[in-house]
């Protein structure tokens, strides 16, 4: 298990990570020898401020999301840096006591199962809006996007994909984490968006806390 606040995962998306605490570099070295499956999971809101917080105490979120290395690289530096694929998302049952360096837990697939379809749920995203929104998004930040690269990335790409790389706060990504289906996990990043730019403008704005 692998406990970073503001970070998570989320099917057939990817995620780049890159490992120098000894705990995790003895977590990698297992993976690789084993099924390659890492759980990406945050802390929970009252564990305080650590991105990834030391302490086998601290109390985890209880939906993440599994994910198989499918890259890795080691540098002369000792760090690694790995490329995690997303595969299901998961609920914690309970930890397991080890005497290993990091944690590890017994999980529960069995609410997530539609994870495991690809493309679930694609058709029942509003494509325009969201990329309406996003074009705005962008634009509002001066930021430059590949837009034939998006237009031809399938919805259920598009969506998670963003909801990963998205500059939201841990409770945000949460949200976008244990959203029902792909159509509702869409529009929380519409309405992310949205409250975003409005604040950018004077407006009210909002965020989840």
């Amino acid at each position: 298990m692998f406990p970073l606040r503001g970070v998570i995962l989320l099917p057939r998306a990817t995620l780049p990570l890159n490992l120098f605490e000894l705990r995790y570099l003895a977590m990698i070295e297992d993976v690789i020898a084993g099924a390659r499956i890492i759980g990406i999971i945050q802390p929970e809101r009252a564990a305080g401020d650590e991105e990834s917080p030391s302490s086998k105490v601290t109390g985890l979120r209880r939906v993440g999301c599994a994910g198989r290395v499918t890259a890795f690289q080691e540098l002369d530096d000792g760090r690694i840096v790995i490329t995690l694929t997303g595969i299901c998302r998961f609920s914690v049952a309970r930890e397991v006591e080890t005497l290993k360096p990091y944690r590890l837990c017994a999980v529960d697939y069995s609410a997530h199962a539609g994870d495991f379809k690809h493309g679930a749920g694609e058709d029942d995203v509003d494509r325009e809006q969201l990329l309406r929104v996003l074009k705005r998004y962008l634009d509002t930040h001066q930021f430059r996007a590949d837009w034939k690269a998006i237009g031809n990335a399938p919805s259920e790409h598009l969506v998670n994909s963003l909801s990963i790389i998205s500059p939201y706060g841990a409770e945000e990504k949460q949200a976008l984490l244990e959203a029902a289906d792909l159509k509702t996990r869409a529009e929380v990043l519409v309405a992310l968006a949205e409250m975003e730019m409005a604040a950018g403008d004077g407006g009210a704005g909002s965020t989840m806390q």
